[in-house]
């Protein structure tokens, strides 16, 4: 692994069962990025971050990934969230009968501390008001915060969002675009998973594209947006 390179993919296979869904995918991420993970419905993009975050589907079955020359591939998904590889999965996972605090501090057991309650409260000054209430009960666009808010209470090398705009409101979407924002100032290195690619874009330093498991585009983002012929072959936007 070149010294400049903060997380990489070389050639990774994974599979639900017998379904081949990451097929030889390849890529690398420097520090303080932020890559858009691209393609339509069923192109693996999910698998590919759960692969990435050592869930235990889908199962990977050949490759390596390295984060700060560290190899992540051998490990199992509590190693990778203590090396810094932190998930916020689509369906967020707040914990019922809990309050936003709970979660928060729930986060923390376990080394390694991320951001501290006060750094997510100032950040996330939705979640301070509602500290006592339980999780489960926020809005949606309320527990992606929460959701987002718990993987920053750790560690965090490289950010993990999957759908993070999914079923919200414009309104919510931007304020959620704003904290991605400061993660990026932050220095966090991030690999986002849109729908909406055109909102993930315009954020993001660089782009993949997947198709059908497979990697069909690397470049900047910039150069996608302003590639309507691109967009329309792979992402039909």
């Amino acid at each position: 692994m070149s010294s400049d390179v903060f997380f990489e993919l070389r050639d990774v296979h994974a599979y639900y069962g017998e379904s081949y869904i990451v097929q030889g995918v390849s890529m690398k991420v420097n520090k303080g990025e932020v890559l858009a993970l691209l393609g339509r419905n069923g192109a693996g993009k999910t698998s590919t971050l759960r692969t990435i975050a050592r869930a235990d589907n889908p199962g990977m079955t050949r490759g390596e990934i390295w984060l700060e020359g560290q190899p992540v591939h051998a490990m199992k998904s509590w190693q990778a969230s203590q090396a810094g590889i932190q998930l916020v999965p689509e369906d967020r996972r707040i914990i019922p009968g809990m309050t936003v605090e709970e979660n928060l501090i729930l986060s923390q057991v376990a080394p390694n501390k991320g951001w501290s309650l006060e750094q997510i409260y100032s950040h996330f000054p939705r979640l301070a008001e509602r500290r006592q209430q339980e999780g489960v009960t926020l809005s949606g666009g309320e527990q992606q915060m929460l959701a987002v808010a718990r993987a920053l209470a750790r560690e965090v090398k490289l950010l993990l969002l999957d759908e993070p705009y999914e079923g919200l409101a414009p309104v919510i979407v931007e304020e959620i675009e704003h904290i991605v924002q400061d993660i990026k100032k932050s220095g966090i290195t991030t690999i986002i998973v849109e729908q909406n690619a055109v909102a993930a874009l315009k954020m993001a330093d660089r782009a993949v594209i997947l198709d059908t498991g497979e990697l069909a585009f690397e470049g900047s983002a910039a150069e996608l947006l302003a590639d309507a012929e691109l967009r329309n072959r792979y992402l039909a936007i």
